[in-house]
Parts: C-alpha cells; sequence; structure tokens
C-alpha cells in the first residue's frame, strides 16, 4: 500500500497486489485524511475491490468521478464529499 500526495488536493493510492477487503479498508483510511473536495486515485487490480469501494462510496456520498482499466490494473479517481 502506497498513499502519496500528488498535488495540493490531489492524492494517489495504490492498492496493487492486495485482495478484499484490504483496498477498501485502505481507501476509507485515505478518505478520512484528506480534506472534503480533494481527489484521490486509487490504483487497485482486484475486481471484486471495485464493488466494495464503490458500495463505500455511495453510503458516504463520495463521488467517484472518473473510471479507468489498463492491462489489468485499475484506477478510479475519488472526490471526498
Amino acid at each position: 500500500m502506497k498513499f502519496d500526495k500528488k498535488s495540493d488536493g490531489h492524492y494517489q493510492l495504490d492498492v496493487t497486489g492486495y485482495v478484499c477487503p484490504h483496498p477498501q479498508i485502505y481507501t476509507k483510511k485515505a478518505l478520512q485524511k484528506v480534506s472534503s473536495g480533494d481527489l484521490i486515485e486509487v490504483l487497485f487490480d482486484n475486481p471484486s475491490s471495485g464493488e466494495s469501494i464503490a458500495t463505500m462510496c455511495e453510503a458516504s456520498g463520495d463521488d467517484i468521478v472518473a473510471r479507468a482499466h489498463e492491462a489489468g490494473s485499475t484506477k478510479w479517481t475519488i472526490r471526498k464529499s
């Protein structure tokens, strides 16, 4: 797991290689560390993690503003509510 600040209000969380429930747990913790309106790019490669992360965002009111899939990896950008 790697959590980095890319620029002001823009972060990246890499949970590639982790299986459920770890990507969701790390995403939740990362969202708790940032401010409302900040963006977090979440990189993951476990397809079932997407369902868990999407459900968590829906429940918390956070928005998945972009979804990209490349070569077995997924990148979602989440805006904290």
